[in-house]
Formats: structure tokens, C-alpha cells, sequence
């Protein structure tokens, strides 16, 4: 049963990338925030299925260094434009490149930096978004894709984990509101101006080309440990997270883009965690017994999150395959590898 249940989801897997490849060769699509820790995959993404792929960065987190493997497989200079979503150059190049698929990762996507700064939040991820999706109507695109967020739908009961795509929308934080916020639009932006979209909401990104203070729990966690210093943990530990692996969300993105779905879908594990277990499993795989220290909790996160995907499932035909243990194995390598000056 085991077997023939690995075998339907790999040929599940097969299927999905093929599908991808087929339906988007040689397709136009400009991806906002490529050069960023989850746009670069999904660029490098969209460029192995046979895409032309612009990119559009202000730089602002993203970095030229993350688009190696873009350019690998054929990602030039000339491709990348360096200018902030909210800007009317950003509307201009859309409007002239006139893509067929837009795909919108630019976004402030710090919940604690939203809260110490809500109007910028709200700034580059409303007004940002509002700017592009004025610019997708005049270049006739014929669909956005949005990447939300599981923080659209704020401190949700445990009796209704996990969360389906039906669950209310009450976010608990400027970050989860200004991303809900962008969601209504595509909604009045599709009924008023016929604007195809799809908004995937995303969990708890994570992978081995992001660590350090910036790149989320697991890659803070593995960055603490392996320089033997001790984690930081907002909380008690014991609030869980759905995680989910970089290259998961880059196919899930680039069968998005195929047009065969429609409306809000969770990209998650579909798994639950808690951050102390993440510290275990880090010093186990890093070879260190370090205990975290203990700060308050953020306001406005959830205590407990995890995330129906049967609708990625039977829409796109998208399931997760890094499990989290292989998953912080690759960031403690990569951070090894950081250490010791080895290019990751």
C-alpha cells in the first residue's frame, strides 16, 4: 500500500512538471521581487519549463547574487530591471513588455518590520500592488499571480486547523492585513476588469539560500546553532508553524502559471511544528546540544498555523516533496558551507 501510494504521488510530481513545461513554453512573464530568496526559484523555475522571463527588484532584500541559477539556464542583464513596484517605471515596463502572466512576489515581508512601520508595509504592499495590477490592465496580461500569505488569516481557533481556503479572512498583524488588503483588489480588479488571477497563500517559507537575522525561523535557528551561539526563540517555543521548502513553492508558482486554477490555494507542508522541535532537530543534524533563549512573542502571530492543501491538490496538481527534517539538514549544510567561506 506504502509503495503504490509513492508511486501515484511521484507520477503525481511528474505529471504536474511536465504539465508545466507543456503549457508554458516560450510564454511571457514578468516575475516582480525575482531576484529576492523565493523569486529567484521561481524565475530559475519559469526558465527551466521554456519561459521568457523579465524580472523586476528594487534590490531592497533581493539580491543579483541569488539569480545564478537564472542565469544558468538563461537569465540575462538585460532581463532584469532594478526599479521599485510602486514606481510608474516599474507600470511603464510592464505596459511595454506586455507579458502574459505577471507573477507579484515584491513585498515587505516582515511581520515584526510591519509592525514597527505599518505605513511602509502598507505602502509597498498596497499601493505597490494597486500600481502593477493598473499596469496588467493596460498591458492586456491575462493573469497575476499573486503570492499571499497564511498571515491573511490571522489567529485561527485550534478546532479549525487546518485551514482551508473557506476560513475567514482576520488577519492579526499590518503584515497579514496589507496582504489580505491586495487580495480584495484582485477580486474587484477581476470583476471590473476582467483580470484573471490566482493568489497562493504561502506558509512558512524556508531554505538553504536564506540565514542569518533575516531569513526566517529555520534559517535563524541553524545560523544560531552552528555558531555555537544560543537561538532566540519569540515565546515559549510551542507555537507551531506550517514550513514549507523554497523549491516546493517555485513549482507550485510556476503550475500557477499554467492558467488551470483560479482564486485563493494554500502552498504548505500541510504539516504542523513547533519551533522547539525545530531546535532539536537542527542540533541533531548540526551535531550541537545548545538550549534557546527566550523572548517575548511577537504581536499578532499565530499561535498555532497549519494548512489544508487538497485544493493544490486537485487544482494544480501540486504536492510539497522536502520533508522538514530533509529540509533543515540542506540550511545546516548551506550554513556549514557559509562558515567555511564554500560558496552555497
Amino acid at each position: 500500500m506504502v509503495d503504490e501510494q509513492d508511486g501515484a504521488s511521484r507520477r503525481l510530481e511528474t505529471d504536474s512538471a511536465n504539465r508545466a513545461r507543456n503549457r508554458l513554453s516560450g510564454a511571457r512573464i514578468v516575475v516582480t521581487g525575482g531576484a529576492g530568496f523565493i523569486g529567484s526559484e521561481v524565475t530559475a523555475s519559469l526558465l527551466r519549463a521554456g519561459v521568457d522571463v523579465k524580472v523586476v527588484d528594487d534590490l531592497s532584500t533581493g539580491r543579483m547574487s541569488l539569480l545564478g541559477s537564472a542565469f544558468r539556464f538563461g537569465l540575462t542583464d538585460r532581463d532584469v530591471r532594478v526599479v521599485d513596484v510602486r514606481s510608474s517605471e516599474c507600470a511603464d515596463l510592464i505596459v511595454r513588455w506586455r507579458p502574459d502572466v505577471v507573477v507579484h512576489m515584491a513585498a515587505q515581508a516582515s511581520l515584526p518590520a510591519a509592525l514597527r512601520a505599518p505605513l511602509v508595509d502598507a505602502d509597498i504592499n498596497i499601493r505597490g500592488s494597486v500600481n502593477l495590477l493598473q499596469a496588467c490592465v493596460q498591458a492586456e496580461v491575462g493573469l497575476v499571480v499573486f503570492a499571499a500569505s497564511a498571515a491573511m488569516y490571522g489567529q485561527v481557533p485550534p478546532e479549525q486547523l487546518p485551514v482551508t481556503e473557506a476560513q475567514p479572512l482576520t488577519p492579526s498583524s499590518p503584515y497579514g492585513l496589507s496582504k489580505a488588503t491586495v487580495l480584495h483588489y484582485l477580486e474587484l480588479f477581476q470583476r471590473h476588469h476582467g483580470l484573471a488571477h490566482v493568489a497562493l497563500a504561502l506558509a512558512n517559507v524556508y531554505g538553504p539560500r536564506r540565514f542569518g537575522s533575516g531569513g526566517g525561523v529555520i534559517p535563524k535557528i541553524a545560523t544560531d546553532v552552528v555558531h555555537a551561539r544560543r537561538p532566540r526563540i519569540t515565546g515559549d517555543g510551542h507555537q507551531t508553524r506550517d514550513f514549507v521548502y523554497v523549491t516546493d513553492v517555485a513549482e507550485a508558482v510556476a503550475l500557477a502559471c499554467t492558467g488551470e486554477a483560479s482564486g485563493l490555494i494554500n502552498i504548505a507542508s500541510g504539516k504542523e511544528t513547533n519551533v522547539l522541535e525545530v531546535v532539536e532537530t537542527v542540533g541533531r543534524v548540526a551535531g550541537a546540544d545548545i538550549a534557546p533563549v527566550f523572548t517575548p512573542a511577537v504581536p499578532g502571530e499565530a499561535r498555532r498555523m497549519v494548512m489544508d492543501i487538497r485544493r493544490a491538490r486537485e487544482v494544480l496538481g501540486w504536492q510539497p516533496k522536502v520533508d522538514v527534517g530533509t529540509g533543515i539538514t540542506a540550511v545546516v549544510r548551506a550554513v556549514h558551507a557559509a562558515q567555511q567561506g564554500v560558496a552555497v
